[in-house]
């Protein structure tokens, strides 16, 4: 029986063996082709790359066998990036003397989790296949559990890369023989498919560590959100100012300073200067700073955290970019609306190029203490739940809370303060509650902390009480 946890908000993702492998590979690509041929009147066309993980191979395989069942036609683009595979299913291809655009894509990839994890990111008509669909997909397998699907690993080879690599180098000619130093680590993961070929093309001078593709990610974990991953990247900016880590699959970006680890919020600050009058997509858990200081010259809207949340929105708005904090960066402005870091890195150069000092940008930007995410473990079918008796109990609050000035609920609670804001959500991808503070001061984030999180132990006491009556 195939394990309905991995059929998570975003994506399809789980252990391998255990809860992925080359049948349930099978399944989910027969009933996915299934799926997507009722919406189309023609021959369907799937795009299907993988990364560099040990098990991408074998789970490629299962896929196309049961794509091919279902009467699909596969463009195999072999080992990319995730930004490599989304922008192949925007370009046109020469098959039997037709032209054809493709209709859907999968990346085979755990992303930035555990060498044992793997997964398929899915888009169809270039829009995230996600949610409520990957959970019908699921409902569709278990009713069908035990369909025979024969071996069949028929695909047609296309080159994405080399058409990603001759746009990148034509979109970014002016960056030629930029004096600037950089260094980049790719985490052994999969930027270096094309990476260090558009920076060689455009003469940059850089110095690049853990470029070669393991999947058993030997030097450290392909994570470029947790300083313990950043560490060989920041001994190399001694002799730079830029340095640049991405994950497993190369769709997010850290980018460092030898002062600095500049977020994805505020990436999507320093992009917004170079646009006019911008439309900048951001999260619930981006600093308030960043929104006020974005409206001086453009428009922000606060949306749910997700990468395919952030993508929808983005078209749905026709909006310039949108951002995650963890550093999934959407340009819609000069491109095509999805994730990518390895064109996030050369939109960063750019900045250089225009004579923007990174530090001293940043450092012009109100100062106000902003806590990391605090993930709180809970019990996965209580998370919601928790969410809404919280947010019945906020409205309402004990004596002595700190005086509430607003509440948003776009994803969770983001209750506004006087000096300040919390933020209480449910993640959509583990069994926790996430929660952040900022505030003027670390002493006053502090205040709202302690305020909140008593809150939280009050609900949990009391879903604990009616459980253990139950």
């Amino acid at each position: 029986m195939i394990d309905k946890t991995i059929f998570r908000q975003y994506d399809i993702r789980g252990l391998v063996p255990t809860q992925l492998d080359f049948e349930k590979a099978k399944q989910i690509g027969y009933f996915l082709g299934i799926r997507l041929k009722k919406e189309i009147n023609e021959d369907l066309y799937i795009v299907i790359g993988y990364d560099i993980r040990t098990h991408s191979k074998e789970l490629f395989n299962g896929l196309v066998s049961g794509l091919n069942k279902a009467s699909c036609n596969i463009l195999d683009i072999g080992l990319v990036a995730t930004g490599v595979n989304y922008f192949a299913s925007y370009q046109e291809y020469k098959i039997d003397d037709k032209k054809i655009k493709p209709h859907a894509s999968i990346m085979i990839t755990g992303s930035h989790n555990d060498k044992k994890y793997n997964g398929f990111k899915i888009t169809f008509k270039n829009e995230p296949f996600f949610d409520k669909e990957l959970l019908g997909l699921y409902e569709e397998i278990v009713k069908n559990k035990d369909i025979q699907i024969e071996d069949n690993f028929k695909a047609i080879k296309i080159d994405a890369k080399s058409l990603y690599i001759d746009y990148m180098v034509k979109e970014f000619k002016h960056l030629k023989s930029l004096p600037n130093s950089f260094a980049i680590d790719c985490g052994n993961g999969v930027a270096d498919t094309v990476i260090t070929e558009i920076f060689d093309k455009l003469d940059l001078n850089y110095k690049a560590i853990y470029t070669k593709p393991n999947g058993e990610f030997p030097n450290h974990h392909p994570d470029p959100s947790k300083n313990e991953n950043l560490l060989d990247l920041k001994a190399l900016l001694i002799d730079s100012n830029l340095g640049f880590a991405f994950d497993g699959d190369a769709d997010r970006i850290a980018v460092l300073t030898r002062n600095h680890d500049i977020k994805g919020d505020t990436l999507a600050y320093l992009f917004s200067k170079t646009m006019k009058n911008p439309v900048i997509i951001g999260e619930v858990t981006y600093s308030q700073n960043i929104f006020d200081e974005i409206n001086t010259h453009g428009t922000t809207i606060m949306n749910k955290t997700g990468y395919s949340n952030l993508r929808l929105k983005l078209k749905e708005l026709n909006a310039d970019l949108a951002a995650e904090v963890s550093g999934h960066i959407f340009f819609n402005d000069r491109y095509y609306g999805f994730d990518d870091a390895i064109y996030a890195s050369l939109r960063v150069l750019e900045l250089v190029h225009l004579g923007f000092d990174l530090d001293k940008e940043v450092e012009k930007l109100p100062k106000v203490y902003t806590s990391s995410n605090i993930e709180i473990e809970v019990k996965d079918e209580e998370k919601f739940l928790i969410i809404d008796k919280l947010n019945k109990l906020i409205t309402n609050p004990q004596r002595g809370f700190p005086i509430i000035n607003d509440i948003i609920c776009v994803d969770g609670i983001r209750i506004i303060f006087e000096y300040g804001w919390a933020l209480i959500r449910a993640s959509n991808t583990n069994p926790v509650i996430v929660t952040k503070y900022e505030a003027s001061s670390h002493a006053t984030a502090l205040t709202y902390q302690n305020a909140v999180e008593n809150l939280i132990k009050k609900v949990l006491n009391e879903i604990n009480s009616t459980t253990n009556k139950n």
